[in-house]
């Protein structure tokens, strides 16, 4: 009987250091939650976009209803379906002018419920061995980077050296998009040096990044990428080098003089060019960083690619009491927006920047349109511009009608879980059946409005695919249960969500204290949330024809050239290929991460 006992007390233990490790990095919901929402999330049984449902052995059709879940069904189909309710939304104005953090714990619930219910699986000693463990990680690759790579853009991690722009292949995208040989790695770990503390080493980097990076090269490189990666860490790292309090300890710079603010300006004049010879004001994708548009750049560019610089440019225009660069981002911005379906609200994911005509019809959260929703309410938390809020709230709501599929709440009722698809901007019908690693950001932008329960749901739906694969797959196939596309190139979507759900990590890191205090651009870079950056020294309101700032004087106006005929192809899904991921999905990195996490 004794040694029953023992073998009965070790499968105890086991399972309880798994429920443990389960919710490691926050990457899960409680077990309760799990016990409403099975793994097997009704997938037996689907409908493709066109044809008949899967034969594979699953769930039958609801009685008298259509077959198949109820993802495949468009909104109010079937003869004896009611009109499926449209779940919680924000209404307009919920973000109030100077505050928006109170929504982090949901609109009805305070967030120390969501601590009780959601914290007790990961307690203090294990957040601090991982909370190590992350800070290793970093190391281990800054210093490798260092060490074996800088002053180029990356390190390959197979041949353990540097690499920049593939100068021999100007088609190889997935490079040159974001490599612009200007030392990318080290610039974009620089607001990371400081949140993590480590002053000396943040000095040391903000001094090479001063005396070693110019933007003066002979390199094209993709508007969206360079501004989310660079300028985005550049203004980082300036407001925390300028930043009174010093919350990460002294990361001051002896003689500092703007320096990364003035090299911040330089890259953006040479993104402007993008913007002009554009009939509709949405910006080319491409640049050359010393000449300006290529002769033979792309007419198409994605709908997040190009309305997704606000939150960058309107900072910077807002730190130099300069509009242009936020003039040119929110003008493309708005005209995007206006070029939305007047029947179902929704955006394509691909467009013609001179015709105005979509491209790609495709409507969804993923690639091509992801960081488009994202910057709408970010630019508002930022700026306090209501128009912001109103756009995001109408495109939120065109979300919830027309992607959402399943049952009206999350974790309660017959039907489905929820699920949001792609479907075609025009009709809101389904156009295929999968989903992209991109998509995981949504999970977090709904925790940022108070749609806390229904994110814990969308969360649960990406972590269970992570806990399967041990990563992300690029893109996964719901219908197939199986992976399209095979390799997992380190997106920080899923890391975010769960942060802004659980923030459980760091418990004694600044960010963590703060409260509201700061904000993750769609890279991760860190930006303080203050008044500051609400106050226009220029007109309040922005025009194509001019107008006044609020000292009287005239303010200028960019305006758009003549139309200039330009073809070429398109790169707008994000999906990078195997040239610029060397390592494959199970990689000797992912092993030690799936290890860590206790996945394997």
């Amino acid at each position: 009987m004794q040694w029953r006992a023992l073998v009965l007390g070790l499968v105890l233990l086991r399972l309880g250091l798994h429920g443990v490790l389960w919710l490691v990095f926050g990457l899960g919901p409680s077990m309760g939650f799990y016990q409403r929402f099975p793994l097997s999330f009704g997938f037996q049984r689907l409908r493709s976009p066109d044809g008949p449902a899967s034969p594979a052995s699953g769930p039958v059709g609801r009685p008298g209803g259509l077959s198949g879940p109820s993802w495949l069904q468009p909104p109010g189909t079937g003869a004896t379906q009611s009109p499926r309710k449209v779940p919680r939304r924000p209404e307009p104005g919920v973000c109030g002018p100077a505050h928006w953090g109170y929504v982090l714990g949901g609109r009805d619930r305070g967030p120390d419920e969501y601590e009780k219910r959601y914290s007790g699986a990961f307690p203090p000693q294990l957040r601090a061995q991982m909370r190590d463990l992350a800070r290793g990680m970093f190391v281990f690759g800054y210093d490798n980077y260092m060490a074996h790579a800088f002053p180029q853009d990356e390190l390959n991690p197979i041949h353990c050296r540097g690499r920049g722009p593939d100068r021999g292949d100007p088609s190889n995208l997935n490079i040159n998009d974001v490599l612009g040989n200007y030392s990318l790695t080290l610039v974009d770990a620089l607001d990371t040096l400081a949140v993590m503390g480590n002053s000396s080493e943040f000095q040391k980097a903000v001094k090479l990044v001063i005396n070693t990076v110019s933007f003066d090269k002979d390199s094209t490189v993709q508007v969206f990428e360079a501004t989310i990666r660079v300028l985005g860490s550049l203004l980082s790292a300036h407001r925390i080098i300028t930043d009174s309090k010093q919350p990460f300890g002294d990361m001051t710079i002896k003689d500092y003089d703007n320096e990364l603010l003035y090299m911040a300006h330089d890259l953006a004049v040479r993104l402007l060019p993008a913007f002009e010879n554009t009939k509709t004001g949405i910006p080319y994708p491409r640049v050359n960083l010393k000449t300006g548009v290529p002769p033979d750049t792309n007419n198409e560019t994605c709908t997040a690619g190009a309305g997704s610089l606000l939150v960058e440019f309107g900072i910077l225009s807002r730190l130099l009491g300069d509009s242009t660069f936020e003039w040119v981002a929110r003008r493309a911005v708005k005209a995007l927006w206006n070029l939305r379906s007047n029947d179902t609200g929704l955006l394509g994911n691909v467009v013609n920047i001179q015709t105005g005509h979509w491209v790609g019809k495709q409507s969804g959260l993923g690639a091509g349109l992801d960081s488009f929703y994202e910057y709408l309410l970010k630019s508002y938390i930022l700026f306090g511009e209501k128009e912001d809020l109103e756009m995001f709230n109408a495109a939120y709501q065109s979300i919830q009608n027309y992607l959402r599929r399943g049952r009206e709440a999350c974790n309660e009722g017959e039907g489905d879980p929820p699920l949001y698809v792609n479907v075609n901007m025009f009709s809101g019908q389904l156009m295929n059946t999968w989903i992209d690693s991109l998509q995981a950001f949504f999970p977090g932008l709904q925790v940022l409005i108070g749609d806390v329960e229904d994110a814990i749901c969308l969360h649960a739906f990406y972590y269970a695919i992570w806990k399967r694969y041990g990563a992300l797959p690029e893109r996964y196939n719901w219908q197939l249960q199986a992976p399209d596309v095979l390799f997992y190139p380190l997106r920080p979507e899923l890391v975010e969500s769960t942060y802004l759900l659980y923030q459980l990590f760091d418990e004694d890191n600044p960010v963590h204290k703060s409260g509201t205090r700061y904000m993750f651009t769609t890279e991760g870079h860190i930006v303080s949330v203050d008044e500051h950056l609400r106050e226009l020294p220029w007109k309040e309101f922005f025009s194509e024809e001019g107008g006044q700032d609020q000292g009287g004087k005239s303010v200028h106006r960019p305006k758009p050239h003549e139309l200039k005929v330009i073809n070429s192809s398109s790169n707008c899904n994000r999906v990078p290929d195997e040239r610029r991921y060397s390592l494959p999905l199970k990689s000797i990195y992912m092993r030690q991460i799936d290890q860590m996490v206790g996945l394997i």
